[in-house]
């Protein structure tokens, strides 16, 4: 008998969405092994012959399992963008019809029992900018990228990287230095940076913003940034910005103000103060990021804030032509200040990416009315739990990938931001224990999972440092110091993205096994289908079946012979076009 209580669809977000103007994807939820073949019933709730309804009936496919549950996955194209529909369950012993009104033994004849998708309205589907599947953005902290102009070093400014980075001290990292080493990235293949926040501020990492309409003059002038964006765009490289509108810094000026004049203030609502006088310790009296004094929470419900920071939204994008946001602690803004900052910028640039900083869920930000994508941090504690933290096994990896994959829609998972390290973690060589084959498989399926992947500045060579402010060293740029077989190794990685269809964002992915320390999934266009084998074991493996043709050819130039098994060493991998 099938298992009712785990059988789960609702007909919204990611089990029924539209993919594009004239497709619908719809998912069921069973549990795990325990339906044999699901098949939708669908057909238009209008389309009726002899008092019959005119249904459908098309197979749906099994895209994933995870320690839980089966997901059962379609797509159909309602030839009038209507579609009432429900779905077909057998096991060994029973059949039944699931819809909106539950479960039947015969199919309802009624189609107001079924569940309905009223309408595809164009203007629903979620879009975000298509560059973004072809992007690999490149995460640069600019005070500790490059320093070419000293003449606007903040004072105090340390030799670089002759001392390990503090949270108080300051290497002179400037907007010069990064175009003068625009080749390097250009090498690598990036074309998207990340800049973490360059406004003024009192920090060497900005997120305690003074003023949001200047650049902080340790990087520059806005002229200098100019160039920068002239030069990036010239290369093909698309620039986005950090935006921290959930607080402000201690020297913000109305802050300030509010400090000096208390309850006189014309600014104390902009802030959620709890009481008067203002104070900082042992507690701040008004609402802060995580009780961080020098951080005050902005109101972002006052319709002054409010304005001032659309305003802010939409002058780098005027004035500079930037190509994304990234919004800091964007969880703890209210969602009707993001429709607006969306609907502001949009105006302006309909390609802008937009891209939130959330750690959990984040459903109620992809409707396609706030973000166009989230920092995809479920991705990134899957792997690392499992390659670096070793607490996990390879089969609770898949099976929290696997439910990741479809807690979403696929035009979300496209352009999710897909990060192993950045300036709020250990870098990934300290992680995992100076194994740097370990590093190359977790960027191996950092570069073929659903989404746009980022690489923190000074991976690529193989720079090394513990959490904040550890991960945050001084780039290296002497070569006799950097790992530039990890670099070769990555600008290939890039290579095949871009090279190979299946590889990126185009197709499915789905997990094909998971055990003993080795993962196999497969990544499948119209034109192709690649085959990934990764083993994060300390043993060689040998892995059966592979059911290869005459026709399959490793990426990597390795000779396959047809239908045996194949061999990985540890930390070994392989891929193979079939």
């Amino acid at each position: 008998m099938m298992q009712k209580e785990a059988i789960y669809h609702r007909p919204k977000n990611n089990f029924a969405y539209a993919y594009d103007e004239r497709t619908l994807h719809l998912r069921l939820k069973t549990k795990k092994d325990d339906t044999l073949n699901v098949t939708l019933i669908y057909g238009d709730p209008y389309d009726w012959k002899d008092n019959a309804w005119q249904y459908h009936k098309k197979k749906m496919l099994l895209t994933g399992s995870d320690d839980l549950f089966d997901y059962w996955t379609t797509s159909v194209e309602p030839p009038y963008r209507r579609m009432r529909y429900g779905f077909y369950l057998e096991d060994e012993s029973e059949s039944l019809v699931y819809t909106e009104k539950g479960f039947f033994t015969e199919q309802p004849l009624d189609t107001n029992d079924y569940f309905s998708f009223p309408f595809l309205n164009e203007i629903d589907v979620f879009k975000a900018p298509d560059w973004v599947k072809d992007t690999v953005w490149y995460q640069i902290f600019p005070e500790r990228f490059a320093n070419s102009d000293s003449s606007i070093d903040p004072k105090g400014a340390l030799p670089w990287g002759e001392y390990p980075p503090a949270r108080d001290n300051f290497f002179g990292g400037d907007f010069q230095g990064v175009i003068d080493h625009l080749d390097h990235l250009t090498e690598l293949g990036i074309n998207g940076i990340y800049f973490t926040p360059i406004f003024k501020a009192k920090s060497n990492h900005k997120y305690d913003t003074i003023d949001y309409l200047e650049i902080d003059p340790q990087f520059g002038n806005k002229e200098t940034f100019k160039q920068l964006i002239k030069a990036c765009h010239e290369r093909g490289i698309k620039v986005m910005l950090d935006a921290v509108f959930n607080h402000s810094g201690y020297y913000f000026e109305p802050f300030q103000d509010l400090l000096k004049n208390g309850e006189d203030s014309k600014y104390r609502n902009w802030f959620h103060v709890r009481s008067f006088p203002i104070e900082t310790k042992p507690l701040p009296s008004y609402d802060t990021f995580a009780f961080e004094a020098s951080m005050p929470k902005l109101n972002t419900e006052n319709p002054e804030v409010k304005e001032y920071l659309l305003q802010v939204g939409k002058y780098w994008v005027e004035e500079f032509d930037i190509d994304g946001w990234r919004l800091d602690v964007a969880n703890e803004i209210d969602h009707q200040f993001w429709r607006d900052f969306r609907r502001t910028v949009k105006q302006i640039k309909p390609e802008l990416y937009i891209l939130g900083e959330i750690w959990h869920d984040s459903m109620p930000w992809l409707q396609g009315d706030q973000f166009d994508a989230v920092m995809n941090y479920p991705m990134t504690s899957a792997l690392l739990d499992h390659f670096a933290h070793e607490t996990i096994s390879v089969e609770t990896m898949a099976d929290r990938l696997t439910s990741l994959l479809h807690s979403y829609s696929d035009n979300v998972n496209e352009v999710a931001f897909n990060l192993l390290g950045s300036h709020d973690t250990p870098r990934m060589l300290t992680l995992a224990n100076d194994n740097k084959d370990l590093v190359k498989l977790m960027y191996m399926l950092q570069f073929s999972f659903p989404g746009t992947p980022c690489i923190y500045y000074g991976d690529e060579i193989g720079m090394k440092g513990g959490a904040d402010p550890g991960c945050r060293e001084c780039m290296i740029w002497d070569k006799t110091e950097q790992d530039t077989e990890l670099f070769d190794f990555l600008k290939e990685l890039i290579s095949l993205r871009k090279s190979h269809s299946a590889f990126g964002n185009s197709g499915s992915f789905h997990f094909v096994s998971a055990k003993d320390g080795v993962v196999q999934y497969k990544k499948e266009t119209t034109t192709e289908t690649l085959l990934f084998l990764i083993n994060s074991s300390e043993v060689s493996q040998s892995v059966e079946d592979l059911s290869l043709s005459n026709e399959a050819k490793s990426l990597f130039g390795n000779k396959i012979k047809p239908n045996t098994s194949l061999t990985l060493e540890p930390s070994g991998y392989e891929i193979i076009s079939l």
